[in-house]
């Protein structure tokens, strides 16, 4: 059996200290966290918008071209 390195973490120790970092942690208020989520949904639409009409474009552009 393999003997743990002279410094290692154990795991209660880990749960302890990841305790620690989280009350350290500065979380958003519930008004952020919608403001922020409807940022991220909004970019994203408009990027998957945006990809699907260079996508559009493009595919008629090349059909348009093969068909000559």
């Amino acid at each position: 059996m393999e003997q743990p390195k002279p410094g290692a973490i154990k795991p209660l120790n880990f749960l302890k200290e990841v305790k620690t970092e989280l009350s350290k942690v500065i979380w958003p208020t519930k008004k952020e966290a919608i403001r922020l989520t409807t940022i991220v949904i909004g970019i994203s639409i408009a990027v998957g918008i945006y990809i699907s009409s260079l996508d559009f474009i493009f595919t008629k552009t090349i059909g348009l071209l093969l068909q000559k």
